[in-house]
């Protein structure tokens, strides 16, 4: 549907609970309505523990996949924090004790762990 739409930013203008999930407890499924700037209006399911939680988890999801957009153009962003993750306890502890490897792949692996929690928490469904 197009509508003049008088903001200046996209607007969630309607939510509305569908279900309350089955396999999650404590979970629901909500519709929301978006009014995008050009007038067009679509909707969204997305799923939380109240409305708040699935609109906060709507603009998570909605940040992340603009950053994932970002970061398949600039590979050499990626390739900076990783080495800079692997890298950054060589600095700060020297070579003179082998800890610098524990420190360095601890580093990566809590990147890596920080990665999957929150894929998990974007992903979650009914």
């Amino acid at each position: 549907m197009k509508k003049k739409n008088k903001y200046d930013k996209r607007r969630a203008i309607d939510c509305k609970l569908l279900k309350k999930s089955d396999t999650h407890k404590g979970y629901c499924k909500y519709l929301v309505t978006i009014a995008e700037l050009d007038g067009t209006i679509h909707k969204q399911p997305v799923y939380g523990k109240d409305m708040q939680g699935a609109l906060s988890r709507l603009i998570n999801t909605e940040i992340t996949s603009k950053v994932e957009n970002r970061l398949e153009t600039s590979t050499g962003f990626v390739f900076f924090v990783w080495a800079a993750a692997f890298a950054g306890p060589l600095l700060i502890t020297g070579t003179s004790t082998p800890w610098f490897l524990a420190y360095a792949f601890g580093s990566v692996g809590i990147l890596v762990c920080l990665a999957a929690l929150w894929y998990n928490y974007i992903n979650k469904k009914d």
